[in-house]
């Protein structure tokens, strides 16, 4: 697990994690974001693939941010606002250091079924949560939470691999775990359920809004390559449905046809 250490900038915490099968060494100013990744640590591991230290600076920034996105009212209490903020600075460096490995960020729930992983992404309080829920509901054990909030997904070899993190929203749903990627689903508010599929052209746009966003133009044009590959080999459904739990058979009974 995690250790305390001094250095020049005063105590830090140092933990080291395997997310998306890559090892990252954390040395970070609150332990907030090591107590959220125990179910990931590999301390055991000598030589990390990354190595991600946060600073005052990059929590400051966070918080800019949050105030330019008009977020600073959902975000914790006083006591918490730092830890929240720099859980935040690491997943954004991370991310950016993944984008290089064809591993891309997308907002969105993402659950399996017998193996096979269906990303349901829309606006904030669309109800993916809630749709998320229906189909655990319907499924029981066949279904697993992989991440309901900031999956990752990584693109090789023609195939796409969806992987768990502890950055799960505020339900805190995840499982470290890692599945191929079957579809991904645009949810919208409908009065009754219905599916069909987008075509490449269609979809890119939608999925884009959902992406990590950086400054660094080389960064958003290899996430945008990623996402444009990512649709030549995985279908993208539109789904407006009533949040019955008639819509997690819609949903799912749609999205079985390649």
């Amino acid at each position: 697990m995690f250790e305390l250490i001094n250095d020049i900038d005063g105590r830090r915490v140092v933990g080291t994690y395997k997310y998306a099968n890559r090892t990252v060494k954390l040395s970070t100013l609150t332990s907030c974001v090591h107590l959220w990744s125990y179910q990931y640590d590999c301390s055991e591991v000598e030589k990390p693939d990354f190595f991600i230290r946060t600073t005052a600076e990059d929590v400051e920034f966070e918080a800019q941010k949050a105030l330019e996105e008009g977020q600073l009212k959902s975000l914790p209490a006083p006591e918490g606002f730092k830890k929240f903020l720099e859980m935040t600075a690491v997943y954004r460096k991370l991310t950016e250091l993944l984008v290089d490995e064809n591993i891309f960020l997308m907002h969105g729930s993402a659950i399996a079924v017998d193996g096979e992983a269906y990303l349901f992404t829309a606006k904030s309080g669309t109800g993916k949560s809630t749709h998320t829920r229906l189909w655990r509901e319907r499924f029981g054990e066949r279904a697993v939470m992989v991440n309901d909030d900031k999956p990752l997904f990584e693109l090789k070899d023609g195939h796409v691999t969806v992987y768990g993190t502890p950055w799960d929203g505020k339900h805190r749903l995840s499982t470290n775990t890692s599945v191929p990627l079957k579809a991904i689903c645009v949810l919208e508010r409908g009065v009754k359920n219905e599916i069909e599929r987008l075509s490449a052209m269609e979809a890119l746009p939608m999925l884009l809004q959902q992406t990590h966003r950086t400054d660094d133009v080389e960064k958003m044009l290899k996430v945008l390559t990623l996402v444009e590959k990512t649709l030549e080999f995985i279908p993208v459904y539109r789904l407006r449905c009533n949040m019955d739990p008639e819509a997690a058979k819609v949903a799912y009974e749609g999205m079985q046809n390649r």
